[in-house]
């Protein structure tokens, strides 16, 4: 690197940093260094937005402080936990990881190569964490950090290619400082989330405008060039609350989309009332009506689930594979995902209950 090079690295860093101690946002996961706490929260921030995390990471936190209790937890238990926000796999692997820790006496690797040996986590997670909890000089590089530095040195080529993300890795590797790496990974992550917004940055509220070279040179607002995203695949589901004794039916489900955690009966490809049917036939031989009584939809990162749902009722709670005939109580503590919740509502009305009184539902 060059004399100016360092120079201005410098002086980004210097500047950001000052920025970053008078206007840094305020989260409950922040202002820690523990890396239990550090690590939780970058695994719960991971397809989350950092304003819903506060309130999970928060409970999480009362129901398994620490790692020992976490490994010591069951995968259901753990599940449970974290119902609300999605994306289960992070916590089964969470489960995996606090085992393999508790199994080295509690203590977690120092440095981001050997965090990304451990389950659930890549390199971006690694480098914040290894920052945070360790003060390693490494740079985070996720889509603010990718954002902020294209930015600040005119990087107009696609992001998304091996050479180019190397180079950006390089130049985010020049702006750690000796101390305080953590703090100048989330003094990036700041202002992209802030500031330099996709689209729209706002340059005059920038502490860095008078260094960004996209700013001088260009619009901004252009980059970071990336390849267009492919749009995720919608697929009708039908949903049915097969209701008997007051009891409805839930799945333990184990396909790899949501696997172990429990769902209403589905059938993934057809939303029909027929569909509906056909998840129970082999379970009620009499002719069953179902019922339309709402609908939902829910996103994960490939598809798109538009479900209808229904409702039907048979006279005997057969015993079924995977099943449970679940009653009020059971249904509130049994770990349901983010997509069954409308569904979920809809059987706790059936059965008695409300969400309101559903104490696993944060406001």
């Amino acid at each position: 690197m060059t004399a100016d090079g360092v120079h201005l690295a410098n002086r980004i860093t210097h500047t950001l940093m000052a920025w970053y101690q008078a206007n840094q946002r305020s989260f409950a996961f922040r202002g820690t260094r523990d890396p239990y706490r550090v690590w939780l929260s970058e695994i719960m921030l991971q397809q989350t937005r950092t304003e819903t995390v506060g309130p999970y990471y928060e409970r999480f936190l009362r129901r398994f402080p620490d790692v020992f209790s976490l490994a010591g937890a069951s995968q259901e238990e753990v599940l449970k936990a974290w119902e609300g926000l999605g994306y289960y796999t992070r916590a089964r692997n969470l489960h995996k990881t606090a085992g393999l820790v508790a199994q080295n006496g509690g203590v977690f690797p120092q440095t981001a190569e050997e965090l990304q040996k451990l389950p659930g986590i890549g390199e971006y997670a690694a480098a914040a964490i290894a920052s945070i909890a360790y003060d390693q000089p490494v740079p985070a590089m996720d889509g603010n950090l990718n954002r902020v530095i294209s930015r600040l040195y005119m990087i107009t080529e696609d992001i998304g290619l091996p050479a180019i993300k190397k180079q950006l890795r390089g130049l985010g590797e020049q702006l750690m400082p000796k101390s305080g790496a953590g703090d100048m990974n989330q003094a990036m992550m700041d202002l992209g989330a802030t500031i330099c917004l996709p689209g729209t940055p706002d340059c005059p509220r920038c502490p860095v405008v008078g260094l960004c070279k996209a700013k001088a040179l260009g619009e901004p607002a252009l980059l970071p060039t990336m390849k267009a995203k492919k749009q995720p695949q919608q697929v009708p589901v039908a949903v049915t609350l097969l209701t008997c004794d007051n009891k409805v039916l839930v799945i333990k489900r184990q396909e790899a989309l949501l696997k172990n955690l429990y769902v209403f009966l589905l059938k993934e490809g057809d939303a029909s009332p027929q569909a509906a049917l056909s998840t129970f036939r082999k379970l009620a031989p009499r002719q069953i009506f179902v019922e339309e009584v709402g609908a939902a939809r829910h996103i994960f990162t490939h598809r798109v689930w538009n479900m209808r749902i229904y409702t039907a009722n048979i006279r005997e709670c057969v015993p079924v594979k995977d099943g449970v005939w679940a009653d009020l109580d059971a249904l509130r503590e049994l770990p349901l995902p983010v997509a069954m919740n409308a569904a979920k509502a809809q059987a706790l009305n059936m059965l008695g209950g409300t969400v309101e009184n559903d104490k696993n539902v944060l406001k």
